[in-house]
C-alpha cells in the first residue's frame, strides 16, 4: 500500500508528500495566484466603469451644460471626470465666497486642486497594479526556490535510500517541479494583466489630464467674462 502512495503523482498526493518547506511555497504561490486573479477582474471592472462614466461626462461637458446642471450630474457618479468638477467647483464657489476670486491667484488654486484631484484618481486608478507586477517579477523565482529545496531533499533521500533508480528519483523531483509550475502559473497571468492594466490605466488618466485642461480654461474663460461685465 505504501508502494502505491509512494508512486502516486496526483497533484494533491504531491503535494502532501512534500516537504514543509515546499509546501509553504506551494500554498503562498496558490494563494498569490488567486489574488492576482481577483485583482484582475476588480481593476478590469473598475476600469469598465469609469470609462462609461468619463464618456458620459465629457458629452454632457461637451453639450454645453450649465455649470448647475454638470454638478448635479457630478454627484452621480464617485471617481473619474466627476471628482474634477467637484473640487474645481468647490475651489471656485470659497473663492467667490470670501471675495478671492481675484483672476491670477484664482486659476493658479484651480490648477492646483485640478492637479490634486488628478494624482488622487491617478493612485486610486493604479491600486494593486503593483502586486501584480510584484508576483509577475518574484513568483517564478519564489517557486524555484521550492524546486531547488525539493531537489535537495530527493538527493538527500537518494544519498540515504542508495539508490538511484528512477522509482526512488521520481517522486521528489516532482514534487519539486510542482512548485516551479506553481510559480510560473501565478506570474505568467500576473505580467501579462499588469501590462494591459497598466496601458488602460495611463488611457484613462490622460483622459483626467485632458479634461482637467480644459475645465481649467473654461473657467478661466468664465472669469474674465465675469470680469469683463
Amino acid at each position: 500500500m505504501s508502494g502505491d502512495v509512494a508512486h502516486d503523482f496526483s497533484f494533491i498526493a504531491l503535494f502532501l508528500q512534500a516537504d514543509w518547506v515546499v509546501k509553504t511555497v506551494m500554498v503562498g504561490l496558490f494563494v498569490a495566484s488567486i489574488w492576482c486573479w481577483a485583482i484582475i477582474a476588480n481593476r478590469a471592472l473598475a476600469y469598465g466603469r469609469s470609462h462609461r462614466q468619463m464618456r458620459a461626462f465629457e458629452k454632457a461637458f461637451a453639450s454645453g451644460m450649465s455649470f448647475e446642471q454638470l454638478l448635479d450630474l457630478a454627484g452621480t457618479q464617485d471617481g473619474g471626470m466627476a471628482s474634477l468638477f467637484r473640487a474645481a467647483m468647490e475651489e471656485w464657489d470659497k473663492s467667490h465666497a470670501q471675495q478671492a476670486a481675484n483672476a491670477p491667484g484664482l486659476q493658479s488654486r484651480l490648477e492646483l486642486a485640478l492637479d490634486l484631484a488628478v494624482s488622487e484618481e491617478s493612485r486610486a486608478l493604479e491600486k494593486q497594479l503593483g502586486f501584480l507586477a510584484t508576483i509577475g517579477s518574484a513568483g517564478p523565482f519564489v517557486g524555484l526556490f521550492g524546486t531547488v529545496w525539493g531537489i535537495m531533499n530527493a538527493f538527500t533521500a537518494i544519498a540515504a535510500a542508495e539508490n538511484t533508480s528512477l522509482a526512488v528519483v521520481a517522486p521528489g523531483i516532482a514534487e519539486a517541479l510542482l512548485a516551479t509550475a506553481l510559480g510560473l502559473l501565478a506570474a505568467i497571468p500576473a505580467v501579462i494583466a499588469y501590462n494591459k492594466l497598466s496601458a488602460d490605466a495611463g488611457l484613462l488618466i490622460a483622459r483626467l489630464e485632458g479634461f482637467a485642461d480644459r475645465l481649467a480654461a473654461m473657467l478661466s474663460r468664465q472669469l474674465d467674462a465675469g470680469r469683463a461685465a
